[in-house]
Parts: C-alpha cells; sequence; structure tokens
C-alpha cells in the first residue's frame, strides 16, 4: 500500500510538473527578429535619350479618288418685300431749296423723300422765297408717290356770282378765272365772253360802290356786283386774279388746272 501511495504521488508530481513547463513555455515572449543591414544600391545616371528618328515618309499609295464637285455660290439673298403699309412719298420743286411740311411737320428742302408717312389724307405745304405757299391735301396709298410744286406756273382757279348792271336792266352770272383766261357765263349770250387775263386793260374794285369794273383792251367794259351787296367776295376774286394777271405779265407760264 505504501507503495501505491509513493507512485500516486510521484504521479501527481509529473502532472504538476508538465503542467508548470507548459505554461512557462506559452508565457515566454517570441524572439525578434534583428533585419539584416543592407547595402544601398548604387546611384546609376539614366541612359541618353536615343536620338529621335526622322519621321517616315509613307510612299504614296495609289488610289483614286472622285474629283471634288465645283464649289458653288449660292445666290445673294433675295430682299425683304417692303412693309404692306410702307409708303415713299417723294416732294420736288420747280425753285431749289423750297421747304417742305407734311402735316405741319419739316421734312425737309426740295428735293425730299420720306418714308414718315402711313396710308391715308395728309396736307401737304411747300414755301419757296417770292412765291406765294403751296397747300394741298393728298391721299396716299403703300407704295410711291411723286409729287412736283411747279412755283414758277401760274395756277388759278377762282369765281364769283355776280350781276352784270346795264345800261337799262341786268343779268346774273358767274365770273370764272384760270390762267388761261377770265370767263363770264350767263343765260344772257350777249353779255357773255372771254378773254386772257393778260388782255384786260381795266380790273379793279370799288369797295364803296361795291363794284368790280372789268375793261377789255378794245372792247366793252362791264360793271359787276354781288348779288348779296357784299364787297368782300368780289375784293377776294379781283385779288387772286390780279396776282395771276401780274405774273402773266411779267412772263411766267400759265399752268394747268
Amino acid at each position: 500500500m505504501n507503495r501505491q501511495i509513493i507512485f500516486a504521488v510521484v504521479a501527481i508530481l509529473l502532472v504538476v510538473s508538465g503542467i508548470g513547463f507548459y505554461v512557462i513555455s506559452r508565457s515566454k515572449p517570441a524572439p525578434v527578429e534583428t533585419p539584416a543591414a543592407t547595402t544601398p544600391a548604387p546611384i546609376v545616371a539614366p541612359p541618353p535619350p536615343p536620338a529621335s528618328a526622322p519621321p517616315s515618309v509613307e510612299p504614296p499609295r495609289a488610289s483614286r479618288r472622285a474629283a471634288a464637285p465645283a464649289v458653288t455660290t449660292p445666290p445673294p439673298a433675295a430682299e425683304a418685300p417692303p412693309a404692306a403699309d410702307l409708303v415713299t412719298l417723294r416732294i420736288d420743286s420747280d425753285v431749289a431749296g423750297a421747304q417742305v411740311f407734311v402735316d405741319r411737320q419739316f421734312v425737309g428742302a426740295a428735293p425730299v423723300t420720306t418714308t414718315e408717312v402711313k396710308p391715308g389724307t395728309h396736307q401737304i405745304n411747300v414755301s419757296a422765297t417770292g412765291y406765294d405757299q403751296y397747300a394741298q391735301s393728298i391721299d396716299l396709298t403703300p407704295g410711291s408717290r411723286d409729287l412736283t410744286v411747279r412755283f414758277k406756273e401760274v395756277r388759278l382757279d377762282a369765281k364769283a356770282n355776280v350781276v352784270h348792271k346795264h345800261g337799262i336792266g341786268s343779268c346774273q352770272g358767274t365770273l370764272v378765272a384760270t390762267p388761261q383766261g377770265l370767263r363770264y357765263d350767263t343765260t344772257n349770250k350777249g353779255d357773255a365772253f372771254t378773254v386772257p387775263l393778260t388782255n384786260l386793260e381795266v380790273f379793279a374794285v370799288d369797295y364803296l360802290e361795291k363794284n368790280l369794273k372789268v375793261k377789255i383792251k378794245g372792247g366793252k367794259q362791264y360793271n359787276f356786283t354781288d348779288p348779296m351787296g357784299n364787297a368782300d367776295s368780289l375784293f377776294v376774286f379781283q385779288r387772286d386774279v390780279d396776282k395771276a394777271r401780274q405774273r402773266l405779265l411779267k412772263g411766267d407760264q400759265p399752268g394747268t388746272n
């Protein structure tokens, strides 16, 4: 029995010794390896770059290419059509530099062209030194319109209702004056006449007598009064006619009405 106990104790000691050895061997740190010293590699200069070879010239290859089409110049773009309501008004005059006004707005000296007008009725006034002012109302439509003012042509269109006093009685009619002459239209054929303005020997108004005296060279004398007894109409008629008459006597040419 003592022998069994001894064996048991020895076995226990061996087991304990083995366990302790195992524990001690596991807890011991592993040795650190020291890296081997390395010798730096020698610095070697890079080789010089190789000389660039001349670019290779590719030999022409025989090929058939279609002929390039001829370059054609495109036709010029067509001008845009004018606005549908555009009016081009050109005003000229036989007196250079005449001042032109459209609807009381100065547009320039003749000859002048303006597009600053719209279709419709417009008042045209043209003035020149030494001449009566020209005034006319015209209707404009889209497009071009030319107007020539002839100051040097004598224009006249005047009328006056009158009564012709005879030695005994009277007759009633109308005096009509144009650059071509003075005409008296009446139902009394013996008193009717037509005479050039330059052939009037006397053509004057007696304002107090309310009478217009007309004497034809080498012919009769007429005494005209206003049917209403008003001398103003006779005065205006005589003034306009005599102004045209004096211009014709100076050599200006009669215009056409």
